[in-house]
């Protein structure tokens, strides 16, 4: 089985594809192998041409499923289909043509889209992360992000949660990493702090690819800023207890209120202890919408 992701460069979406394919191959009976291609590798011209002859030069082996992120992929991801008709198309977003002409669309919950034969909901962006069973007690990972569309930065309550954080967990080993987000004079500011002597501080900009993942295996509770959704749900895949941090709102819409939707049913919490979190539930959403691609 081969799957074709077509790519933006964006590692974001990478990550959701990656996700996929990685699910389909744990799952398959069969061997599961991947192709990235860019945007750029596939001209609109090359692609019309290809649906003459069913068939790329740069393709190593023809797709059984071709996958994009992305508003950008979408296009490619539909005349690919057609230069492959035995291919199934899936689009990992709300995609902006009609769902029917992809075989599947794979949309987040807020997004507010119903399931139908073409549509698949998930609780979030699917991840590449698996619970490999190594938490350590009494591991605690910080992960802070920044301002967004929908969020303002605010230094106070940040630095409040943290301070909390510290108090409610005095026996805990805190690991503590920034976003490429986080305005960079917090840094200082955070160090000068009394309690910054219990934290282990790792700025974004010194740590490796993978490390963020890393730490979640090892961790029992993550606190993630509420900006950062897809984390919120990479620390739940991973197995962790997961804590909001909240910080200031510049509008309400649906990535907001399901945000509020994952405290109300008791995923996470804004409580400042690891034992005021909830338990962690299994979270496989890849593995679940892998299984329904397959059983197709």
């Amino acid at each position: 089985m081969h799957i074709v992701y077509v790519s933006d460069g964006k590692a974001g979406h990478r990550s959701q594809a990656v996700g996929l394919y990685k699910a389909m191959q744990r799952i398959s009976n069969s061997e599961v192998t991947f192709q990235e291609i860019s945007i750029q590798q596939l001209p609109v011209f090359t692609l019309l041409k290809g649906m003459l002859s069913h068939q790329l030069a740069l393709f190593e082996q023809k797709p059984d499923y071709i996958f994009g992120v992305g508003s950008h992929t979408q296009l490619r991801v539909l005349l690919l289909g057609k230069v492959y008709p035995q291919a199934k198309t899936v689009i990992l977003m709300k995609p902006n043509f009609p769902f029917s002409w992809f075989d599947y669309a794979i949309i987040p919950e807020h997004d507010g889209v119903a399931e139908s034969s073409h549509v698949i909901t998930t609780q979030g962006a699917l991840n590449p992360i698996v619970n490999e069973q190594r938490h350590q007690a009494n591991r605690i990972l910080i992960a802070l992000g920044g301002s967004s569309k929908r969020h303002q930065w605010s230094e106070e309550k940040v630095l409040e949660a943290i301070q909390n954080i510290v108090q409610h967990n005095p026996n805990a080993d805190i690991i503590l990493t920034t976003s490429r987000r986080t305005p960079k004079e917090f840094f200082a500011h955070l160090s000068a702090q009394p309690y910054a002597n219990q934290l282990q501080i790792f700025p974004v900009e010194d740590t490796p690819q993978g490390w963020i993942f890393e730490e979640m295996q090892k961790a029992e509770a993550v606190w993630v800023t509420e900006d950062s959704v897809s984390m919120i749900f990479e620390a739940l895949t991973a197995g962790c207890k997961v804590g909001m941090i909240g910080i200031d709102r510049l509008k309400e819409d649906r990535i907001t209120q399901s945000i509020d939707q994952i405290i109300q049913s008791n995923l996470v919490s804004d409580r400042a202890s690891i034992q005021a979190l909830p338990k962690p539930r299994t979270f496989k959403e890849a593995e679940r919408v892998a299984t329904y691609l397959l059983a197709q």
